[in-house]
């Protein structure tokens, strides 16, 4: 409800598009990172990163591995860099549970197209940080989460919440940019399922489009939420990015 603005439509094939908006409070509350932390706050997307080619084969590699599990309710979740996959109403380790027969299932390929940093450049460009100093000049964002979601009629179109995502407000100080590969299209793949930024009196959208990037500031200045699916399947990558080096984690081996 009040989606009064779209920012993408499923239909159009972007560059670049950047709105800038200005920065909330929460950057003064914790350590800063100078030269990463954010001084210059909003939100992007761009077609322009990813091919829809390489968007269909992360998404098999997302279907081979949720096939080995599956949410209750809600989205399902599988995170290659830390095993996680929904298994019921629970979290298992993909890597332990399953054992040998994980390497049947991903290849040294799939974990390369997994890891691919191209989105990550798109990031770095667009807001302005300056990737390749040392730790010691605080210019080094690095991975801090990355995983699959995947959201279907049969798992969530019965769910009735609105999804708010508040880890922005409740963990903020672990992360502090965020991005999101999709990996189906909007109107063909699903209906329903849009990302929407909750602005006051002004809430703005982003249709999802196979190959899509959408990146933005994680602090409250981008309180957003993700529609019901109420049809078909969605399929998404989100990757939250710290400039703090304790906080990050490393890429993922198949093991």
């Amino acid at each position: 409800e009040g989606v009064t603005e779209v920012l993408a439509y499923h239909t159009e094939t972007l560059r670049d598009k950047f709105m800038e908006i200005p920065c909330s409070e929460d950057y003064d509350s914790h350590k800063r990172f100078e030269g990463c932390t954010p001084r210059k706050c909003g939100r992007g997307v761009t077609d322009a990163v990813i091919t829809r080619e390489e968007a269909e084969r992360i998404r098999r590699i997302a279907e081979r591995g949720l096939s080995l599990g599956g949410s209750d309710g809600g989205a399902s979740i599988l995170d290659l860099h830390s095993g996680a996959l929904s298994l019921g109403k629970h979290f298992v380790n993909l890597y332990r549970y399953f054992g040998d027969k994980v390497q049947d299932i991903f290849t040294e390929e799939d974990f390369a197209l997994y890891r691919d940093e191209k989105s990550n450049q798109e990031i770095f460009l667009a807001l302005k940080i300056l990737p390749g100093k040392s730790q010691s000049e605080g210019s080094i964002m690095a991975v801090v989460a990355h995983n699959i979601s995947v959201s279907s009629c049969a798992l969530s179109c019965h769910v009735g919440r609105s999804n708010l995502n508040l880890e922005n407000v409740v963990t903020y100080g672990s992360f502090d940019y965020t991005s999101l590969l999709y990996l189906s299209d909007y109107s063909e793949d699903f209906g329903g399922g849009r990302f929407v930024f909750m602005d006051t009196g002004s809430n703005k959208t982003v249709e999802p489009r196979a190959g899509r990037v959408s990146f933005f500031t994680s602090g409250s200045e981008n309180l957003h939420r993700v529609e019901k699916v109420h049809w078909g399947t969605r399929y998404a990558i989100t990757i939250s990015f710290t400039c703090n080096p304790d906080h990050g984690i490393g890429d993922p081996v198949l093991m």
